[in-house]
């Protein structure tokens, strides 16, 4: 059994696995986890939730939500309360809600009176719409002002029903939702991962290393992420703060087991287990750092979107994968070292003992794909186009807020009540800003809109007009879209006005061309990146181009199936318009992570025996590993399906179903097969190109009827 001293690597995979150094890593990641613990418990105070911290940086809902605050607040949004008497409102319901109306004045976050009770034409409905007010943090605070409406409506005559909807019942039912996000998902992410870990080690205790080390790594990326964003240097949301507990948590358990198998392969080499680490470390660390890299490059590519929610989620992501990339090579590796072999108990991987890894079922399957490997790349990839058709299923035109959650909402019953009753934009006004001089000749254009229902008033202060317009369609229609666009159209033609329009429908037609205009950026951008990360660590060109190629055909594949399985098997009415974006950066920039970690390893072996024999010693060595991380990837993304909120459960699904794919199919047996049938080709034009022939003239396994191969020391 042949042993390499750790003289024969770098002082960067010796520090943390030496026998003094290592206990001073560990001392440092306590330290930090110590400092960092109590700002990260403090994340979810410092969340923006505001509107402007999701909506494209120029659009007019934007530059609206900026002007509006000479005539109220930016915080401030309309609660609609419908209230309902089938039979005919009476007399007293009105004295009734009249009264309410008072006392829902009296509400600390109502800074302005209520508009109501308005009857509606058919005389069985009433309408208060009532001004609340939360302050910059107070998103979470919604559901407990909505309990506070219900409380005064418990007054109402017997018969007459009340509901909340308008932008703040939406907005408390998803605050409802998200409640509690960080703990759902560390939870649930946690509970997949052990149960993962515990079937791939068969080990009672190595688990608790990896999530340990994880728990580390997602503690002190929220400590960090809490100081930026309390300065205001970094813009934080829900939507981001729950993406970061699942990507840290999934990517870094992954990091884990693919050092993890490493070290155990070379505790079976290596009597001395500081040894062993040391070679590990200097074998597979640069693997994981450029995964690790390809992923912070990926994230940051974000930063190009012109939705700023979009553009926040990609730093937050970046620092999280770079701190648990630093701890996944620091501090994990210490941590072994310190508990010895005996972490791997009862099945400990001895010096001399034998690795099952090299016939195994992944090396079967080699063998078996080394028989016909061009027929087995043509058919694999066929197939693979063919589930990408299932795109054209996809409706990623944004969900209409009755679309939005699994369950029924109340603000959903409230909408529907409403739309019974009074005109199906009643409520959720467009908010029309113009010069105060040109306000008759603005409302003039408004009026002549087909699709408005009603122009109100204008209110004037300091030289601008506020004009608010009702639509005769639901707000967040397709119908309302195209109406917002017409008004555009009508108002931008009135001269000297300088007439912007935004308001909720405004902003959902602002945020579909932002995500449409996002996707076509950003997703090139991304494969250009991975590419280029790709041809430095292979030193080729042929290599990271298939690789390439393989990502997008596995994205395709998932996006397809996914598109199938949402309108067909979960009975989704759309996908967010975001989707397709969010499920490419998360696809490739942590799938890519299997492709080089497999692929690294077929340029250490092709280096020694060829690139036919290497293919088969790679994915012998690293197919249960990167199985294992896969299905600890696709679990941890597949909890977002915890939280009742369907764009979450889409991004989570797809990912999942991509992920799988990619460790079950496209790795193993679409790069395999395309390595086979390339052989020396794949390392274009590097020198181990030229160098391969002479060592793949040997036969392969599957030619001599061999069942095993000896992989490279």
């Amino acid at each position: 059994m042949t042993q390499t001293r750790t003289s024969d690597v770098g002082r960067l995979a010796r520090f943390p696995s030496s026998r003094i150094t290592k206990w001073f890593v560990v001392g440092f990641w306590l330290l930090v986890l110590a400092a960092a613990f109590g700002p990260a418990g403090k994340l979810q105070g410092v969340l923006n939730n505001e509107a402007v911290a999701w909506l494209p940086t120029d659009a007019q809902s934007t530059q609206v939500v900026k002007q509006i605050t000479a005539f109220q607040s930016k915080n401030e949004f309309p609660a609609v309360l419908v209230y309902e008497r089938p039979a005919g409102v009476t007399r007293a319901d009105l004295v009734s809600v009249a009264a309410q109306v008072k006392q829902l004045n009296g509400l600390g976050p109502v800074r302005h009176d209520s508009i109501g009770p308005i009857p509606s034409r058919d005389g069985k409905a009433l309408q208060v719409i009532v001004p609340v007010d939360m302050g910059t943090n107070g998103w979470e605070k919604l559901p407990a002002t909505v309990d506070d409406m219900h409380a005064i409506a418990r007054s109402s005559p017997a018969g007459l029903s009340m509901h909340v909807t308008g932008p703040v019942g939406y907005s408390a039912d998803s605050a409802d939702a998200f409640s509690g996000i960080d703990g759902k998902l560390l939870y649930s992410a946690m509970a997949v991962v052990i149960v993962i870990l515990l079937l791939t080690y068969r080990s009672p205790v190595l688990w608790l290393i990896p999530v340990v080390s994880a728990g580390t790594a997602l503690f002190v990326a929220q400590g960090v992420i809490y100081f930026l964003a309390k300065d205001d240097t970094l813009t934080v949301n829900a939507q981001s703060s729950g993406i970061l507990t699942v990507i840290v948590f999934g990517a870094g358990t992954d990091y884990a087991l693919l050092l993890v198998a490493r070290y155990r392969e070379e505790l079976r080499r290596h009597e001395d287990r500081h040894e062993a680490m040391a070679f590990a470390l200097h074998r597979a660390g640069p693997a994981i750092f450029a995964s690790g890299s390809t992923v912070i490059a990926g994230m940051l590519c974000l930063l190009v979107a012109t939705m700023n929610s979009t553009k926040g989620l990609g730093p937050v992501a970046a620092i999280g994968i770079a701190i648990g990339l630093a701890v996944m090579l620091t501090l994990l590796p210490a941590l072994l070292v310190v508990c010895g072999r005996w972490i791997f108990w009862p099945v400990r991987p001895t010096y001399g003992s034998y690795d099952h890894t090299r016939d195994g079922v992944w090396a079967r399957i080699g063998a078996r794909i080394a028989r016909a490997p061009r027929r087995t790349w043509v058919v694999t990839s066929v197939l693979l186009a063919v589930a990408s058709l299932g795109v054209l299923q996809l409706n990623a035109v944004g969900l209409q807020n009755k679309d939005a959650f699994y369950t029924t909402p109340e603000s959903v019953v409230g909408e529907r009540v409403l739309a019974r009753h009074f005109p199906a934009g009643a409520g959720s006004p467009v908010m029309v800003l113009a010069n105060a001089n040109r306000t008759t000749q603005v409302g003039i254009a408004l009026r002549s809109v087909r699709g408005v229902a009603s122009v109100g008033d204008p209110v004037t202060r300091g030289g601008r007009s506020l004009i608010q317009a009702t639509l005769t369609s639901a707000p967040d229609s397709d119908a309302a879209t195209r109406t917002v666009d017409r008004i555009r159209s009508a108002i931008a033609v009135v001269p000297g006005a300088d007439a912007i329009a935004g308001g909720d429908t405004a902003t959902r037609a602002d945020t579909l061309r932002a995500a449409a205009n996002d996707n076509v950026r950003i997703i090139p951008l991304i494969l250009a990146v991975v590419l280029l990360i790709l041809v430095l660590l292979l030193r080729a060109i042929t290599a990271p181009l298939v690789l390439i190629g393989t990502v997008v055909l596995s994205f395709g594949a998932a996006l397809g199936l996914s598109s199938l399985a949402f309108r067909h098997v979960f009975g989704f009415a759309g996908a967010d318009s975001s989707l397709p974006l969010f499920v490419f950066v998360f696809l490739v920039a942590l799938g890519i992570d299997y492709n080089i970690f497999l692929m690294t390893r077929v340029r250490e072996e092709a280096r020694e025996i060829g690139t036919r024999r290497g293919a088969l010693v790679g994915l012998a060595a690293t197919g249960g590993v990167i199985t294992s991380a896969g299905l600890v990837l696709a679990g941890t993304f597949a909890v977002l399906g915890t939280l009742p909120v369907v764009t979450f459960a889409e991004i989570g699904v797809a990912v999942a179903l991509g992920v799988l794919l990619d460790t079950l199919v496209v790795r193993p047996v679409l790069v395999t097969a395309l390595n086979l049938d390339l052989r020396g080709r794949t390392w274009w034009p590097s020198r181990l190109a030229s160098q391969d022939a002479e060592l793949d003239a040997a036969p392969l396994p599957a030619e001599e009827g061999a069942p095993t191969l000896e992989p490279a020391h």
